[in-house]
């Protein structure tokens, strides 16, 4: 039997432009324990390495980006804990698929193509956001930040979702948005489509790519030069 091609696809900023929403639970938890909120813009460059990361980075910048600096392991805990919850109640009220996603996921359907979300999003809020917002059922496997003992820019977070599809890394493809995505597909020799305006901040200039395409219309031309 032929090996199928894999895709894997990151969450946040990729599938689904999930700013508005991570904005307002963000704004909850700064309000709560005495820190500035941040704009949606702010939090697009915020994003992509869970929760805790998000948190930490907003309050210390970029100086000091580590979560780690609240030396208050009760506090740190539970502005993590509230920032999850109040997102978790409030996942779909303002974001929304990137332009094509719907239509390059039934295409790649179609393709047999194998899918998996890789994504720094707590797994089970990734399948939550996944079902309300209707693509759920396209793919075959979705790992969290919590899913393993590691998570993206680690390069076995992508590769041990190939293998768990029974894949082959000589046929796989990652689609994400942000340096985090590039540096766990370079380090596992995948290679990457990056959209252009992803949660980073960085230019994407300073980003590994294979492929840079502002959304999801067209993606279908590269990934037939793959397969």
């Amino acid at each position: 039997m032929k090996q199928k091609f894999t895709i894997l696809l990151d969450l946040d900023g990729t599938l689904v432009d999930t700013a508005p929403d991570l904005m307002h639970a963000h704004n909850h938890v700064m309000k709560k324990f005495g820190y500035a909120t941040k704009s949606t813009k702010d939090i697009r460059s915020l994003v992509g390495k869970g929760a805790g990361a998000l948190i930490g980075r907003s309050i210390w910048g970029q100086a000091k980006k580590e979560f780690g600096k609240v030396h208050d392991e009760k506090i740190k805990k539970e502005m993590e804990k509230d920032f999850i919850d109040f997102y978790g109640k409030n996942i779909l009220n303002e974001s929304v698929l990137i332009k094509g996603v719907k239509e390059f996921l039934i295409w790649a359907k179609n393709e047999n193509i194998s899918m998996a979300v890789c994504t720094n999003k707590t797994e089970h809020l990734a399948v939550d956001l996944l079902k309300k917002i209707g693509i759920y059922n396209f793919f075959e496997y979705v790992a969290g930040h919590n899913t393993f003992d590691y998570c993206k820019p680690d390069p076995r977070h992508l590769t041990s979702i190939v293998e768990i599809l029974d894949g082959d890394l000589n046929k796989t493809l990652m689609i994400g948005d942000s340096e985090t995505d590039a540096n766990a597909a370079k380090n596992a020799g995948i290679p990457l489509i990056l959209l252009e305006d992803g949660y980073t901040e960085k230019n994407t200039n300073e980003i590994y790519h294979n492929h840079l395409v502002k959304d999801f219309v067209g993606i279908e031309n590269i990934v037939l030069k793959y397969l």
